[in-house]
């Protein structure tokens, strides 16, 4: 069973993303929301997700905090950057960590999730 989790503050763009992944993935999932990078980082170890989702900006710890501090040392999930920043120099960012697959920009779209999960 694949284990996606998606980190967002945003309860909106967490639905879409999890309708569109939900309307768009043949093999069985569970998929775990937090609005928290904080919350995120308590739990997470004990989910060992194959996919995270991670928005950046973020009250209390922004998606960079998280990163800096997330450190799967186990397990290898697929991290996705999305954000609504269209700002080459996040986007140059996340080029430098070795666990991010891809940038992307809100909101997710039906393309994207099916490059990924195929």
């Amino acid at each position: 069973m694949l284990k996606i989790v998606l980190i967002d503050d945003d309860p909106i763009s967490t639905f879409v993303t999890e309708k569109l992944i939900s309307k768009n993935i043949k093999v069985p999932f569970t998929i775990f929301k937090f609005q928290s990078a904080t919350d995120a980082l308590k739990d997470i170890s004990s989910i060992h997700p194959n996919y995270l989702f991670l928005d950046l900006n973020m009250p209390e710890m922004t998606g960079w905090d998280f990163l800096e501090e997330f450190d799967p040392y186990d397990y290898k999930p697929e991290v996705y950057i999305l954000s609504s920043s269209v700002d080459e120099r996040d986007i140059n960012k996340a080029n430098n960590y070795s666990l991010v697959k891809q940038y992307l920009s809100k909101p997710l779209i039906k393309k994207y999730i099916k490059t990924i999960f195929n």
